[in-house]
């Protein structure tokens, strides 16, 4: 029987990885990722050459199959993400879980996360926090909201450059003028992050790159 390794990767800079990670893609067998062509520049900084499978959201169930399959026959997996940790808002919790169905040993091999890095910088108290991942763009969008301005905790989530300025809109007519930390392009060249009222950095954000969000309560 064969081991799964859920493997975190850089966010941006690849530099951001662990020696075991590197240690870990060496050895494996093959390696299951959302993007090959985005994975292979990650192993082409390092010298790593080894078999890709293409696994992601729409990847169909004879994917899983095949990569059980081969765990089964002996072979060793690294599960990896296109960006940061698997399973966080990413469709491999549905091979971990299924790893598991079948008596297959998991192994995190920890590493860089977006919604980590960007708490850990927001200055705010980070005792407590509730992760939303995406919000959901239409269907359940405001039962969401109407539930969040109940919510004490601090609020991560992630957005996508094409929404940024709707969510900070929704932010405030729903929830008030909160403070609030925005992240854009953590570790990347152009990071950058705005902390203030929602009202104060709504114009200042700029519509480019991947964002993490936290609402301070």
């Amino acid at each position: 029987m064969g081991i799964l390794y859920v493997v975190g990767t850089p966010i941006g800079n690849l530099k951001d990885i662990t020696l075991r990670a590197l240690e870990i893609l060496k050895s494996v067998d093959l390696i299951a990722c959302e993007d090959t062509r985005v994975t292979a520049k990650l192993l082409a900084r390092y010298e790593i050459n080894k078999s890709l499978l293409s696994y992601h959201q729409y990847s169909k169930l004879q994917k899983i199959d095949l990569l059980i399959s081969e765990l089964k026959n002996g072979k060793n997996i690294a599960l990896v993400s296109d960006a940061g940790t698997p399973t966080i808002s990413d469709p491999g919790d549905v091979l971990v879980n299924e790893a598991y169905k079948n008596n297959i040993k998991v192994i995190i091999i920890p590493g860089v996360s977006a919604c980590i890095s960007a708490i850990s910088i927001s200055g705010f108290n980070t005792n407590e926090f509730v992760f939303l991942g995406f919000l959901p763009k239409k269907k359940g969008r405001e039962t969401m909201f109407k539930s969040l301005q109940e919510e004490k905790k601090l609020i991560v989530f992630y957005e996508s450059p094409f929404r940024i300025k709707k969510t900070l809109s929704d932010i405030l007519e729903k929830l008030g003028d909160k403070e609030v930390f925005v992240a854009r392009e953590l570790t990347k060249i152009f990071e950058e992050v705005y902390r203030g009222k929602v009202s104060e950095i709504m114009e200042k954000v700029k519509e480019k790159g991947e964002f993490v969000v936290i609402i301070k309560n």
